[in-house]
Order: C-alpha cells, then structure tokens, then sequence
C-alpha cells in the first residue's frame, strides 16, 4: 500500500478504473451478451496490465511533491483518461466512431451527463458503464475538493480563504497538519469513501423498494450522487417509481447544495452549523422563490374557483417545478413527470431560460455540482447589499461578522472576477459554436451545458433536440475542452500556467 500511494494520482485512477471494468463484464455476461462481457473483461485486464507496467517504470521516481503537481494530474486524468475509457464502450457499442465515444466518457467523467446515443441503442452493461464513470467522476470530485483544491484555495473556497488563489496555505482547510500531500490525499479517501458508497447505496435500495428496476435504480442513485443527471431511460420522468421515486431522490439531491451535508473536513473550525450554513440556505431560498414566484397567480386562481380537480394539479405543478428547480439548481439535470403540467400552469414557453438560469447559479463548493456556485452569489449578495445601505447611510459602518467582511470584500472581488472570466467563456463558446453553424438558441443551450456540467439542459431547455451525434469533429472536441473546463474551472487553468508548477 506504502509502495501504490506514491504512485501518479493519473496511473492510480487508471488502474480503479480498469479494475471496476469487472462489474459491467459480469452484468453483461448474466444477461447472455457475451460480447460486451468480453469488451469490457478484456479492456479491464489489459488496463491493469497496462499500468502496471507504467507504475514498474516510474517506481523510483518521485510524485505528487505538491497540490499544483496533483492538479495538473487531475487536468491529464480528465483529458487523457476518457480516452481509455472510451475503448471498451466503442467496441461494445459496434457502429459508432471512436471520437463519439471518447466524448461520451467524458461527458460521464465530468459529471455533464449529455449523451450522443438513444437510451434503446445501448445495452444494460454499456449504461451501467457511463453510470459507474459518472459516478467515479462524482468521487474523484469530492476527494479532489478536499486533498488538492480547498490547500489551493480554488473551486470556491478563494472567496472564504485568507490566502490568494492557487497559493498554498500553511494553514487553513484542509492543508495544516499534512507533511506530504499524498498524506492528504489518502486521508480523504479513507473518509469520504465510504460516505459516498454508502449514500448511493442507501438511495439505490429506496428506489428498488418503491418499484424502480435494478438498474434504473443503480443508475439514477449514481447519478444523483454525482449529479450527472445519467439515466438508463429514454426519459428520466418516465421511471417506474413514479412520485415516491421522485420524493427520495429530491431529498439526496440536497447533497449538491452544501459540502456540510455530508463532510466538514474542508474546514478545521466548528462551524455554525448546516441550517446556519449560506449556501445551504440560500440553494432552498433559490428552490422555492422559483416555483412560488411562477404560479402563485394559478394557486390564487384555483382557490377562487374552488375546483378541486384545479387545486389538484396545481400541487403536482408545484411538486414538478420544485423537483426540477433543485436538481437543475445542483446540475443534475432530472426533470419531474409534473414539470410539463409545471409549464402549462406557468405558461412557460421558453422553459431554458429558468432551468439554464438555476444551472448557472450552480450548487456548493467542494460538492460534485458544477455551475458557478451559492458561495460566490452570496458573496456578490453580500457585497450589493452593504453598498445599497452604504448610499442610503453613507456614515454607516458594517455589523457583519468577520468572516463576512471578509466575504463582502476580497471574495466579493474575486467571485466578481470569476464571474466575468465565466461570462467571457460563454461568450467564446457561444460565438465558436456559432461559427459551425449552430443557430443562436442551440449555441447558447449547448454553451451553458458544458459549462455548467448540465447535460440534460440540452434537451429539457430547448424547443428543438440539437442531433449531438451528428455534430462536426471540431464541435464535439470544442464541447469536450468545455465540460472539462467547467469541471476544473478557469481559475484552476490560469494557477497550471504558473512557472512554479513547470520549474522543476
């Protein structure tokens, strides 16, 4: 164990996941498709043959010195590593091209969930397969979180640190008390691990018990977890468990919201507690502002008539719009079997403006959402709200506490300074995508889904499907950079282009 914790962070991700190549195999070869049990048996073996030949040559080297040169691994294993990934699933699937398949997995490994293929083309095995790459891409994310980016102060946690981004701390979350960083990165294996497995499997058994099939059941508990909104189904509204499926993943959709459900171990002082946390608390101002503010003229409307029928479907209209405003809130991205009649209360024509919008905002820092995340809305919140008061009190002095001063100023600078980094990226994408033909709607749709790690706003926040299969090479590689941008974000890209990380 001394001798494999020393190895790259790129080789160990390769030889986990060549390892877990063994589930699907095993699936496909109770089903009778020996085919894709071979595919996937094959491209395990050779995997792990593969790297331990690469861990034999790179034994006597040193690795992972520092969190920069662990974040640079991190860049490599969601480029290069979707590449092996992408091997088994192309020979299983037949007849489709290998650059297709490599952008499926990594739309699974960032979390985004948008996918190239109809859910009838692939078999369980090769659905189960973009689950379990979802679902590792979630675990890598809350591990990465703790072990390489809160000791960077990036993802989130530079508008709460006293450090600036992408300069290690000596002390602070998640980095004092480590002499060497794969120390810390081993630490938050042990820990988080186990928290992850058990959640998912928890979930996984609610959802069997209240009628969901196997692997629906896998499959939308993984995907929950990661929040990469992955389904086995052709529609995810469509699933067997119906509103009791709904209701238990509405309540682990939560975890996207804030890292204190589930783990403190980002910060090293006793916190106030979940329900004083800020992004927790306005991620439910956000979850029910939205819904309320669209049909509280209907609800109003319905009482008057004194229909039942009308009062009826106006609380599945409400249940649909919450549903569906807290999984895109967290990137996930499931839409509710209500959310049509959420519409038609509404009289929502353009439905991706909202869902967009809330995928935007994004969930917490150091959770597996991606988007822009509550902790710089709040700090932009925070900030607007003391200027307001300072113009109408200009004598006045702030009575926020000390770690919200600090948030209202030099996080409120450089949330600011991320949001207009975001909002250059989405024009540039945007007007790339442009350039290939795409019209404007479809550009700005595909744009802010793989920025924000939102894969199923491509279809639910749009009027017309965009054919992803039948987009142009340079597109769909386009597409790829953005999911992986996206998921490590801009400012960890500027902090790789320091000189310190390619001195030695």
């Amino acid at each position: 164990m001394e001798r494999l914790s020393r190895l790259p962070l790129f080789l160990l991700l390769m030889g986990t996941f060549s390892v877990s190549a063994i589930v699907p195999a095993g699936v496909a070869l109770r089903a009778g498709d020996h085919h894709d049990a071979r595919t996937f048996f094959y491209s395990g073996i050779l995997g792990l043959v593969l790297t331990a030949f690469v861990a034999l040559a790179l034994a006597n080297r040193p690795h992972q010195r520092d969190p920069l040169h662990q974040l640079l691994a991190l860049l490599a294993a969601f480029v290069a590593l979707p590449a092996l990934l992408a091997v088994p699933f192309y020979e299983a699937v037949l007849n489709t091209a290998f650059l297709s398949a490599y952008f499926e997995m990594v739309s699974c490994l960032t979390t985004t969930g948008a996918t190239l293929y109809d859910a009838a083309r692939l078999s369980d095995a090769e659905h189960l397969w973009r689950a379990q790459v979802g679902w590792f891409g979630g675990l890598i994310m809350w591990i990465a979180a703790a072990a390489i980016l809160a000791p960077l102060t990036l993802g989130g946690f530079e508008v709460t640190a006293s450090g600036e981004p992408g300069q290690s701390l000596a002390e602070g979350s998640a980095a004092g008390g480590f002499k060497h960083p794969v120390d810390r990165l081993l630490r938050s294996i042990r820990v988080l691990t186990p928290i992850y497995a058990g959640l998912t499997a928890a979930l996984c058994v609610m959802l069997l018990v209240a009628g969901d099939p196997p692997l629906v059941a896998v499959s939308h508990a993984m995907g929950v977890m990661a929040t990469s909104g992955i389904t086995p189904l052709a529609l995810s509204e469509s699933s067997a468990s119906g509103l009791a499926g709904e209701m238990i993943l509405f309540c682990f959709l939560f975890f996207g919201l804030s890292r204190l459900t589930f783990s403190g171990d980002t910060t090293q002082t006793r916190g106030p507690g979940l329900w004083r946390d800020p992004e927790f608390r306005l991620g439910l101002v956000i979850v029910a502002a939205v819904p309320l503010t669209l049909f509280l003229r209907h609800w109003i409307a319905a009482f008057d008539a004194g229909g039942y029928e009308d009062v009826f479907a106006g609380l599945r209209a409400l249940w649909g719009a919450l549903f569906t405003s807290l999984s895109f809130l967290v990137t996930a991205g499931y839409v509710s079997a209500d959310w049509s009649t959420a519409q038609g209360w509404s009289g929502l024509s353009t439905p991706g403006i909202i869902l967009g919008g809330l995928a935007l905002m994004g969930g917490g820092v150091a959770t597996t959402a991606g988007g822009v995340k509550l902790l710089r809305v709040y700090a932009l919140y925070l900030n607007g709200a003391r200027e307001i008061e300072r113009l109408v009190h200009p004598s006045s002095v702030g009575r926020s506490p000390l770690v919200n001063r600090r948030i209202r100023r030099e996080g409120a600078f450089i949330a600011w300074v991320f949001f207009m980094l975001f909002a250059i990226m989405l024009a540039a994408f945007s007007v790339t995508l442009s350039l290939f033909g795409l019209s404007f709607e479809p550009a700005l749709i595909l744009t802010v889904s793989v920025l924000t790690n939102t894969g199923p706003l491509v279809t639910a926040g749009i009027t017309e499907a965009v054919d992803l299969l039948g987009l142009a090479a340079p597109v769909k590689l386009l597409l790829c950079a953005g999911m992986v941008l996206g998921r490590l974000e801009l400012l960890a890209i500027i902090v790789m282009l320091s000189p310190d990380i390619w001195r030695d």
